[in-house]
């Protein structure tokens, strides 16, 4: 299942920009971070591809939403500038921006790629 994030969850879950100038990822499993809006046509078809796949892949990774709309200092602190935004988050390296609407495939291939998650498995 996705999690939603708060600003507070993201600083402590995620990376906390707040105390730390150098990318530093605080979670016990590689992630990918959903930016979007209800509103977004684009963001509402991923969604669906994000669920089935944080079901799929559970305890492998997390899947994690914010809303830009709720939480725009958290899309600022990012750059974001068109959603989705789907940022990809290694356990040791720097994360990985996409943007678009990704399909299912392109996303397990960024799994597989820069998460080091094995897509053949399931």
């Amino acid at each position: 299942m996705t999690t939603h994030l708060t600003k507070d969850e993201f600083l402590k879950k995620v990376f906390n920009y707040e105390s730390n100038q150098d990318w530093k990822y605080e979670g016990d499993l590689p992630a990918i971070i959903d930016f979007y809006a209800d509103w977004c046509q684009p963001c509402k078809m991923v969604a669906p591809v994000l669920e089935d796949l944080a079901n799929e892949y559970a305890g492998k990774l997390h899947i994690y939403k914010i809303n830009t709309e709720h939480e725009q200092e958290l899309a600022a602190a990012f750059g974001i500038r068109s959603i989705p935004s789907i940022l990809f988050i290694p356990m040791n390296d720097k994360p990985q921006m996409a943007v678009g609407a990704l399909p299912k495939d392109s996303i397990k291939q960024a799994m597989k790629e820069v998460l080091g998650i094995d897509t053949q498995v399931n």
